[in-house]
């Protein structure tokens, strides 16, 4: 019972609606930015579950060597009825969030609107659009790049959206401050570093499909230390940079570095292959350890 659970909510994509969540919290929090109305987080939550779905709802073949794409194809119905109801909490939250924010959202200026349209589109390219003309902008099929365009999307999701959707709600003027930066920074290597463990795990799968990830081009252990550990040194490196010289409490910056240690530990592990549950709850579970500790430190010091 406790594995069908834990299958549904990692496999299913819940536990990364989780994770947008926590880490939105986080964002207000750190940047002194009241937190959103529900129906936000709602959208949020729906929006993550559905986008990243989208992927292996229509897997019609599995191979048995891929326990997630023969969780989807044993699982089928449940979850095209899954999607059909996040997409209904999907509309009326969308429709609760923008009830009170139609006209403040026709009157904004340009910017403000350059900076809600960018991080969709380029999930939209991610997975590509489904045309002759546009085919070839799938971001997903270029192996190097594919990290850091989900670290992106992710990094203005869960750092920029919260607090530029309270300054339109407020009717505010919004700009990017040197911490917003910084933190965005922080949250775009931190993600991108997940996912390269994650094309490690896909290291197979890439090398037959000629996908040019990192670690097909220079192999794990090059990853390991030329890749992944200066993108963890340069995501704490711009926390601390600005946390040490703003004079932050010390237990603030100490509980902030947990989970970039974790991290590195992680990194460590991937010598060994491991299941897909695996990365699932440890990999991405630090996604939500780092919200956490986010939150606890600027919360409690």
């Amino acid at each position: 019972m406790l594995n069908k659970i834990a299958s549904f909510i990692f496999y299913g994509n819940y536990f990364y609606g989780i994770c947008a969540v926590a880490l939105s919290l986080e964002a207000s929090i750190q940047q002194s930015s009241p937190l959103n109305p529900f129906w936000y987080y709602i959208l949020l939550f729906a929006a993550t579950i559905i986008y990243y779905t989208k992927a292996y709802i229509g897997v019609t073949t599995a191979d048995k060597n891929n326990k997630r794409s023969v969780w989807y194809l044993n699982n089928r119905q449940m979850m095209i009825r899954s999607q059909l109801v996040l997409t209904i909490i999907l509309i009326i939250s969308t429709f609760f969030v923008s009830i009170y924010l139609w006209q403040k959202l026709m009157q904004m200026p340009p910017l403000q609107w350059l900076i809600i349209l960018l991080f969709p589109v380029v999930a939209v390219l991610y997975y590509g659009i489904e045309s002759f003309k546009f085919k070839k902008y799938n971001l997903r099929n270029n192996g190097w790049m594919k990290p850091f365009v989900i670290g992106f999307v992710w990094g203005g999701t869960v750092t920029i959206y919260p607090v530029l959707f309270h300054a339109i709600e407020s009717n505010e003027a919004y700009g990017i401050t040197l911490f917003g930066f910084l933190l965005f920074v922080k949250n775009f290597m931190f993600i991108t570093v997940l996912c390269i463990m994650f094309d490690i795990k896909d290291f197979a799968y890439d090398y037959n499909q000629q996908l040019k990830t990192f670690v097909v081009r220079i192999g794990l252990r090059k990853t390991i230390y030329y890749i992944m550990i200066p993108l963890c040194i340069i995501g704490l490196g711009t926390f601390l940079v600005y946390t040490t010289s703003h004079h932050f409490p010390i237990l603030r910056i100490v509980i902030n570095t947990i989970p970039f240690i974790l991290l590195i530990t992680v990194a460590w592990s991937m010598y060994r292959r491991k299941s897909i549950l695996y990365y699932l709850a440890i990999i991405d579970g630090l996604m939500l350890v780092k919200a956490l500790c986010g939150i606890i430190s600027f919360t409690l010091f």
